[in-house]
């Protein structure tokens, strides 16, 4: 049984193919993660819908199709949107949390971590986050373009187990379902290749962005990212909790690798490190005996200049290698905090990253 996964909601699913929010589902759906969520399992909710809540709440205008009108939907809709899910959640007394992303937000390496630290804490804190596209203010520049590969990303970033991505069909199949009657559901897919993208058809709901061909590029990036994927139908009965379960529903994709040993694997074979950490003999036993984290107190020296997120080189005392990581503070708050307990770094810094220079999840022994 998965443990953190992310629900990935399209509009067809959130509308049963009608123009308005279908409430009663939406319900249903939020019982289901209710449901998980009290059994202790992390969970986020990807959400399509802004634009179509939009259009419901202005009664449906005739307005050009532009990306000027779509952002003034999106603006419209999405407060609607997300006072539907608050409400939802809340007759469970489970509070929700709102993140809008854009591409941006992943692909920079600053806005990157302070994503990634605002959705663990909200996990954290027992908190869904809900998210979607920041389609209001989003360019084309820096818009993911559709919520399937937006999820694939927020998997990339809460470094999840699972992918649910529920549409209006039962799955990938060989063949449209729609045209062919001799389509067949394809349960387990271990090779994404130009055969496979033939077969996806794209959406007729008339709805939303994507359609199959979508859903196969996030699952393509989510397993790479070490994350299970799952394309089931949105309506298929108690289908969170199943496929959460590890029952045989829909078109799995299994994850190539773990997440953290994906991490690892680029942490070690990725960028050439951007400056070096010397630490003191107890730093370099709790890293290399104990499995720790280290922490700014067994910092004895911090050289080269280097940005928060980037990788560093951890040296022993005796200046012997002992493993690369990602750093949580950049070399000039480092130098200030090097060697003093977490209690100190508000008053030194005026911030605090958290207690740790670099985390044992960020860090490969060498």
């Amino acid at each position: 049984m998965y443990q953190r996964f992310i629900v990935k909601l399209g509009t067809s699913v959130l509308t049963s193919g009608s123009p308005y929010l279908d409430r009663d589902h939406m319900a249903e759906l939020v019982r289901q993660c209710a449901a998980l969520h009290r059994q202790g399992h992390q969970l986020i909710v990807c959400t399509s819908g802004a634009i179509a809540a939009g259009r419901e709440r202005l009664d449906h205008p005739h307005l050009p199709d532009t990306l000027a009108v779509k952002q003034m939907l999106a603006a419209v809709g999405q407060s609607r949107l997300m006072h539907v899910w608050e409400s939802l959640f809340q007759d469970y007394n489970i509070h929700v949390g709102q993140m809008l992303l854009t591409r941006a937000d992943v692909t920079d390496r600053h806005r990157f971590l302070n994503a990634r630290d605002t959705l663990q804490t909200l996990l954290d804190h027992r908190i869904v986050p809900i998210i979607n596209e920041n389609d209001a203010v989003a360019t084309a520049e820096i818009k993911v373009g559709d919520n399937d590969n937006l999820s694939a990303l927020v998997a990339l970033l809460a470094e999840a187990d699972l992918l649910i991505l529920l549409t209006d069909q039962p799955g990938l199949f060989t063949a449209d379902p729609r045209t062919n009657p001799d389509a067949e559901l394809i349960p387990e897919v271990h090779a994404i290749n130009d055969t496979l993208r033939r077969t996806a058809g794209a959406s007729i709901s008339g709805l939303g962005v994507g359609g199959m061909t979508t859903k196969l590029q996030a699952a393509d990036v989510a397993r790479r990212t070490g994350t299970d994927v799952v394309i089931a139908s949105g309506h298929a009965p108690d289908v969170i909790r199943r496929v959460v379960a590890g029952e045989t529903l829909g078109t799995r994709f299994p994850a190539l690798d773990t997440p953290l040993a994906n991490r690892k694997r680029w942490i070690f074979a990725g960028p050439a490190a951007s400056g070096t950490l010397v630490v003191d003999e107890g730093a370099a036993r709790a890293l290399s005996q104990h499995g720790g984290s280290l922490l700014p107190a067994g910092i004895t020296a911090v050289r080269g200049t280097f940005e928060r997120g980037d990788t560093v080189s951890i040296l022993g005392p005796q200046h012997n290698q002992l493993a690369r990581g990602i750093t949580r503070y950049d070399s000039t708050d480092l130098k200030r905090i090097q060697g003093h307990q977490s209690d100190d770094f508000v008053d030194m810094l005026g911030y605090t990253a958290g207690p740790v220079a670099v985390h044992r999840n960020d860090m490969i022994l060498t």
